[in-house]
């Protein structure tokens, strides 16, 4: 079982930045960011497969957000720049044990995930 503790929200005005960190309680290889808006369907927002040195982003956050990962923390950032009112939502982390199976985008994919935090941006 893998305990994963997702933090760094809160509110801001668009243009500005937020940067969530996802602390698990092993060392995982396979991270990603997930969000859901109210009354939206959950989406997949930015993954970091570090066994296989890949990061993989959604169109709508190409060239503002950034994943990364700190092995020695095992803490997996979400570095979000230029933020718009649309980003607005929950975010959560979640990880996989494995890469074998779905794409990086399918939260069915993910075996842990953590309780979110929520990002709020304002016009």
């Amino acid at each position: 079982q893998v305990h994963l503790v997702d933090s760094g929200g809160g509110s801001v005005q668009a243009g500005g930045s937020l940067r969530l960190s996802c602390v698990a309680s092993r060392s995982m290889y396979n991270i990603a960011w997930f969000r859901r808006a109210p009354g939206k369907e959950r989406e997949a927002v930015a993954a970091s497969y570090s066994g296989l040195g890949n990061t993989y982003y959604a169109d709508s956050v190409k060239g503002r957000f950034t994943i990364s990962h700190d092995f020695a923390k095992k803490t997996t950032y979400l570095q979000m720049n230029s933020l718009k009112p649309e980003d607005s939502a929950m975010y959560y982390c979640a990880a996989r044990e494995t890469v074998y199976g779905g794409a990086w985008s399918m939260a069915d994919q993910y075996n842990y995930w953590g309780q979110g935090t929520q990002v709020t941006v304002s016009s």
